[in-house]
């Protein structure tokens, strides 16, 4: 009797196995998405340390050519800068002596780090 039951020509799968199938991928899904904020998080913190530093290269540069100038936006940009996309840039003080840069990201929301660079290039965040 038993095997009259196996020897039916069946395809497919039972129920019962495509609900364990979905229940693995559930859990699944519920570990892997706060991880994949988190990582994306991290990389628009990086995003915005990465223009931080180059704001401060470009800096840099514009103080060798004008030493006694005052540095602002416009000079940034001038000086070969290019923003990215979501990353805000607050320039505090504009003399070589005490230019002081700040970056975030809007992109990151909560979890937005604000970095600050010193006029010796050291990056606080």
């Amino acid at each position: 009797m038993i095997q009259a039951f196996y020897k039916r020509n069946r395809k497919g799968f039972t129920l019962i196995e495509l609900m364990i199938v979905i229940a693995i991928i559930g859990i699944l899904a519920a570990i892997a998405i706060p991880q994949f904020t988190v990582y994306k998080a991290k990389g628009y913190n990086a995003v915005s340390k990465s223009d931080l530093k180059n704001a401060y290269t470009a800096a840099q540069a514009f103080f060798t050519d004008n030493p006694s100038a005052t540095f602002d936006a416009a000079a940034l940009t001038a000086s070969g800068y290019r923003a990215t996309q979501g990353v805000a840039l607050t320039i505090t003080a504009g003399t070589q002596s005490t230019l002081a840069i700040t970056a975030s990201n809007t992109n990151a929301g909560a979890a937005a780090v604000s970095y600050t660079i010193n006029s010796a290039g050291v990056i606080t965040p």
